[in-house]
C-alpha cells in the first residue's frame, strides 16, 4: 500500500516512468537495510557474533574450519552491503541534486550550473577553477572597497580635524 503511494506521487511529480515490481522492491530492501545497519542494535549484534566467535575458538582448536566461518560470512555480508547502500545513496545523491537544481533555477544563482554533476571530472575542475578564481577577485574586490572607504574616513576625519 505505502509502496503504491509513493509510486503514485512520484508519478504526480512528473516521473511517467513506472518503476518494475522488482526494482521497487530492491529500492525498499535497500532503504530498510541502510537504515538498520547504521543503528546501534546492529553494531552490537555484530559485535555479539565476532565475540562469540572469538570465545569458540579455544572449542574448535582455531582450525582452519573455525576461521573459515568467520571470513566467509564477513565476506558475504560485506558483498551483499556494498550493492544495498550504494543503490541507497545513489538515490539519495540524486534526490539531492534534484533539490539543488530546483534552488539554483528559481534563485539567484546561475542556471548554467543546472545539470554540472553529469560533466566528465576535467569539466567539472575546470569550473571549480573558475568559481574559485571568481570568489578571489570579489574578496580582493571587497579588501579594496574596504581599504577605499578606510582611507576615505581617514581622509575625511583629517580635514575636519
Amino acid at each position: 500500500m505505502a509502496s503504491t503511494a509513493r509510486t503514485e506521487k512520484a508519478e504526480g511529480q512528473g516521473g511517467d516512468k513506472k518503476r518494475s515490481k522488482s526494482s521497487q522492491l530492491f529500492g525498499e530492501i535497500a532503504n530498510v537495510t541502510s537504515r538498520a545497519a547504521g543503528r546501534a542494535p546492529i553494531f552490537v549484534a555484530a559485535v555479539a557474533v565476532v565475540l562469540i566467535w572469538a570465545i569458540t575458538g579455544p572449542l574448535f582448536g582455531y582450525s582452519d574450519t573455525w576461521q573459515l566461518v568467520i571470513n566467509t560470512g564477513t565476506t558475504i555480508v560485506t558483498f551483499l552491503m556494498v550493492f544495498l547502500i550504494q543503490n541507497s545513496q545513489n538515490r539519495d545523491g540524486a534526490a539531492i541534486q534534484a533539490k539543488l537544481d530546483e534552488l539554483i533555477r528559481v534563485g539567484k544563482a546561475r542556471n548554467s550550473f543546472v545539470g554540472i554533476e553529469r560533466l566528465t571530472d576535467e569539466e567539472l575542475e575546470d569550473i571549480r577553477s573558475r568559481c574559485e578564481r571568481l570568489a578571489k577577485a570579489e574578496k580582493i574586490s571587497e579588501s579594496a572597497v574596504c581599504l577605499t572607504g578606510k582611507k576615505a574616513g581617514q581622509a575625511a576625519d583629517q580635514t575636519t580635524a
